[in-house]
């Protein structure tokens, strides 16, 4: 072979080497730029994600965001401002009983099991009204840290469906308490049973006046009295009466309560002893 083809061969082969080596070069930088690409999609992506997190995270829960609402729908067979003056009797009663209790407390569902008839025949005689207080703080509603719901939601959502059943009747609200406080029903206080709509429902079938009742169905489902029920729960907190706790029963401004004990009487002999006191007072 010639010096000058062996020399000719050699430029060819460090050319097409050269070309080679451009064309590996940019295969490698397209490779980076598409690695850095999907590098900050990935990111943004991560970014977006916990920004999205941290956006759910602070975001009221819906009984927060009712706290403040302004208009709020009350149901029928109530008074005061926003409906949250729920009294039940006969007009000729003289006397008033104020009945301060939370849908979740066990010891609420004790004092209607064993007093709860006695107290629903003396207002159907006439004895006297009953205004009915609903409180929420077993939820932790009045922790004091404006928290909706700490503890549960149980309460606040019961009060809500009492609330759907005083818009069908007086007689309606009465029988689906007792209800709720009964033996089958009534679970226990660390079990938040009743936060959920199908578990209130399903007691209301026991209620010859809510069964298969769709009116009050809907408003349990929709939560139509949510905000009705934090404004209802904000009047126990709120009260004169110096109640912290349920059951409480005042009337004329005084607590009735258990002989020697700063308790509500919980047993009918107990009751109708203090019940007829207040009467005469």
């Amino acid at each position: 072979m010639s010096n000058r083809n062996s020399q000719a061969n050699k430029s060819a082969a460090r050319e097409r080497l050269r070309a080679e080596r451009e064309r590996q070069a940019k295969k490698d930088k397209a490779r980076r730029q598409l690695v850095v690409a999907v590098s900050v999609v990935a990111g943004l992506a991560v970014v977006a994600g916990v920004s999205y997190a941290v956006m759910e995270m602070n975001k009221p829960s819906h009984w927060e965001s009712l706290k403040d609402e302004k208009s709020v729908t009350a149901p029928k067979n109530t008074s005061g401002e926003n409906g949250t003056t729920v009294v039940i009797g006969k007009d000729s009663a003289k006397k008033t009983l104020k009945l301060y209790e939370d849908s979740r407390c066990p010891i609420c569902a004790s004092f209607e099991q064993t007093v709860g008839p006695t107290l629903a025949k003396d207002v159907e005689d006439g004895k006297y009204k009953i205004q009915y207080i609903g409180a929420s703080f077993i939820d932790g509603d009045s922790l004091g840290d404006g928290v909706i719901g700490n503890r549960g939601e149980g309460s606040k959502n019961a009060l809500s469906a009492l609330g759907a059943a005083l818009n069908v009747s007086q007689d309606a609200f009465l029988d689906y308490k007792s209800a709720l406080y009964s033996a089958e029903f009534h679970p226990e206080e660390s079990d938040d049973k009743f936060k959920d709509d199908s578990y209130l429902i399903k007691v209301a079938e026991s209620v010859d006046a809510l069964k298969g009742n769709k009116t009050f169905q809907n408003a349990v489902n929709d939560g139509t009295y949510d905000a009705w029920a934090l404004k209802m729960s904000e009047t126990f907190d709120k009260n004169k009466d110096e109640v912290t706790g349920t059951p409480s029963l005042v009337m004329d401004g005084k607590k009735l309560t258990e002989e020697g004990s700063d308790n509500a009487p919980m047993s009918v002999e107990s009751f109708n002893k203090a019940i007829t006191a207040a009467l005469k007072g």
